[in-house]
């Protein structure tokens, strides 16, 4: 996709953080954006904002864990567009789980699978039929992360686990469009930027949004959780020098790839590349995964 205005995105988890971000970014190059999120009064606002700025942005009330909502919104951007080019499966949440897995409730695991694994599968199945009809070019972009994409952190294990599973469903995507001929394509976006720092979004919102349904009987509630504990808080006890990214730069690399038609869609880092490669040798020789040991040490309690 090169000709950008006019043509339409839709970005779920388009509220806050880097949805917002991205739906910004695509109205400011003319594009009709269709932000859809589960927080429908921090939805408000954030269409309201940009809608101020007199950017052609509309709000679609979305719960990506239940594939009727998202057929509903691919209904309600065809309504208001009358066609859909370029779909951001972005949203995605945090278990809340921390220190070792056996000890997780396994609700972490299916809110975590329902949101992060169920909504890219809920955005392909609803939307994908459609740019295909279309029969010109369309982009798909799931958002998955450098944790479980290249490397999983340990004390990460739910996270980790469905960011993998969101590489893997975009590789096979990207695989099956190319076999077709189709103009439309599929990208994976690491989030990243070219200043770095870590990027503050709901991801260290563990409480926040979360269905009843995902309750954790027997375990503390996470509502009251601070946004930047455990992860902010237990890098600065280990004396990190903490830096919040710019998430429009996160954008921008994005925008920049969709562009481009680049399946990865992230910056070059050698700290991701040292870990790509450390695991590639440990499969290719069999040995034991000891990078991983080098990948993280957050949030596991000491025994």
């Amino acid at each position: 996709m090169k000709d950008l205005p006019g043509k339409v995105a839709v970005v779920t988890g388009g509220a806050g953080g880097i949805g917002r971000a991205l739906g910004e970014r695509f109205a400011t190059e003319g594009m009709k954006v269709v932000l859809a999120d589960i927080d429908e009064p921090v939805l408000d606002v954030a269409v309201k904002e940009l809608r101020d700025r007199d950017l052609e942005v509309i709000g679609a009330v979305t719960d990506t864990s239940d594939y009727e909502s998202v057929e509903r919104l691919r209904d309600a951007t065809l309504d208001a567009y009358g066609a859909v080019h370029l779909v951001c499966n972005n949203a995605g949440i945090p278990s809340g789980s921390d220190g070792y897995q056996w000890e997780h409730h396994l609700n972490d695991w299916r809110w975590a699978i329902d949101v992060n694994v169920f909504g890219i599968i809920h955005g392909i199945n609803a939307f994908v039929p459609t740019l295909l009809d279309q029969g010109g070019p369309g982009h798909v972009v799931n958002t998955s992360s450098s944790n479980g994409a290249f490397y999983p952190l340990y004390n990460s294990a739910v996270y980790s686990t469905t960011k993998a599973a969101v590489t893997t469903i975009t590789e096979c995507l990207w695989g099956q469009l190319r076999a077709i001929d189709a103009p439309v394509t599929a990208s994976v976006l690491l989030p990243s930027t070219r200043t770095g720092g870590i990027l503050n979004t709901g991801i260290f919102r563990p409480g926040r949004n979360r269905p009843e349904r995902y309750s954790r009987p027997g375990q503390p509630p996470l509502e009251g959780r601070d946004a930047l504990t455990p992860t902010i808080e237990s890098l600065k006890a280990a004396g990190e020098d903490i830096k919040f990214a710019d998430l429009s730069e996160v954008a921008d690399v994005a925008l920049e790839g969709i562009l481009e038609d680049r399946f990865w869609i992230t910056m070059p880092n050698a700290r991701a590349a040292e870990m790509i490669d450390a695991r590639a040798a440990s499969m290719r020789d069999r040995t034991s995964p000891n990078y991983l040991l080098a990948a993280s040490g957050w949030n596991v309690p000491k025994k």
